[in-house]
């Protein structure tokens, strides 16, 4: 396949563009980026959790991996209509895993998630047109499943418009797969719902802290207002980058929806602290449900405390996050391991040397800058060898 992608500097975009390389696929990354140096930086703050230097600059230089400098927000992604052309020329593929987490944001979320996404669908819908899509594959999420308790959800009931969503995120990932059955009604569609997605199962490292700074900070608590049979349906990136990476290069996906989720396997909030305090990463803290209405309140009152501005970070943190963490809701995953046979990792497996990492480290990635082996790499960018073609072209 030859397949654009998008969200390649965020966390699961990294792990995407990491496994349909080592597959063997042609990449072409739409990366913003304000000239092809910066894009280059861009995609080694991302890559380098899990290539080297050396495997990159391959990468780029023999042109299975090429970037296009582009706008998801922009009419046609900021390219002029023989690039847009060119793009869908050349690809048979379209692979969106680019939105914005921005809970809090309803602005945020609509300019990237829907408006994005509708930017990213419209070229795909070209390609199918064109008689070339052979998949489109979109990163989703289990929240657009709105506001529920205490159940388990299947992946053709989970998208229901009668109930509330939590949040503009949620809410906007929920018409943004509105819009593919919309648009793409009869093509080659996967569309994937992670989970609460923490961590990787084979290393501690990680570049993403938000999920779990609040994990941290739950686990240094001697007393948690949750029940401890509540479950955490938690998934490591690993998982879900070989599941979904597996169902895109498919011959023919069984399914349009699937869940990248524990699933019925999902741990309690009792299993995750027990492994904990067996590894050391934690104390036993003592479970007072009662403590739940409390803590939101003084959580959201703490959120909007500017005069003391770290206190406030902290709590619009676990203000954002608490709806998943008291929902007791999984999401069943019997489509995707039968089909792909990858399964989640137990969290609290691997959740000891995660915790650490983020707390001897404050919190921070060590990320490496750009090696000269890559900034003097002039390659790689889509846009530019387009000019250089048309040029070429008038000359």
């Amino acid at each position: 396949m030859a397949i654009f992608l998008t969200g390649a500097t965020g966390y699961l975009g990294s792990y995407l563009t990491d496994r349909l390389l080592a597959a063997g696929q042609s990449l072409t990354l739409l990366v913003r980026a304000n000239d092809p140096d910066h894009a280059r930086q861009r995609l080694w703050k991302s890559l380098q959790l899990h290539l080297h230097a050396d495997a990159l600059a391959d990468h780029l230089s023999s042109g299975r991996l090429r970037f296009l400098r582009g706008d998801l927000t922009q009419t046609r992604l900021g390219l002029s209509p023989s690039e847009w052309d060119r793009l869908a020329g050349e690809h048979d593929a379209v692979v969106h895993a680019a939105a914005t987490l921005n809970r809090r944001s309803s602005r945020a979320c609509f300019d990237v998630n829907l408006r994005g996404g509708l930017n990213v669908l419209q070229l795909a819908r070209k390609i199918h047109e064109r008689g070339g899509l052979r998949r489109y594959a979109h990163v989703s999420t289990v929240a657009i499943a709105g506001q529920r308790a205490g159940e388990v959800v299947e992946e053709d009931e989970a998208r229901d418009f009668g109930r509330s969503d939590w949040d503009p995120y949620a809410r906007t990932k929920k018409f943004g797969e509105h819009l593919i059955d919309e648009l793409l009604p009869d093509a080659s569609v996967v569309i994937g719902r992670p989970s609460i997605v923490l961590g990787d199962s084979r290393f501690a490292e990680t570049t993403q802290f938000d999920m779990a700074r609040a994990f941290v900070g739950l686990a240094r608590l001697p007393l948690l207002p949750f029940r401890p049979e509540w479950r955490l349906d938690i998934v490591n990136a690993d998982f879900v980058a070989d599941a979904l990476s597996a169902l895109v290069l498919a011959d023919a996906p069984r399914h349009r929806l699937y869940h990248l989720a524990s699933g019925r396997s999902s741990p309690t909030f009792r299993e995750v602290t027990e492994a904990m305090a067996a590894a050391g990463a934690a104390g036993r803290p003592r479970f007072v449900p009662r403590l739940g209405e409390p803590v939101k309140l003084a959580l959201a009152a703490a959120s909007r405390a500017r005069s003391v501005p770290a206190l406030a970070k902290g709590a619009a943190l676990m203000d954002v996050f608490w709806p998943y963490l008291e929902w007791d809701v999984v999401f069943a995953n019997e489509r995707v391991v039968e089909e792909t046979g990858c399964r989640p990792v137990p969290f609290g497996s691997y959740c000891p040397q995660l915790f650490r990492f983020c707390r001897e480290g404050g919190f921070r990635y060590p990320y490496r800058p750009l090696p000269p082996l890559l900034g003097d790499l002039d390659v790689g960018d889509w846009r530019d060898a387009s000019a250089a073609a048309r040029a070429g072209c008038r000359a």
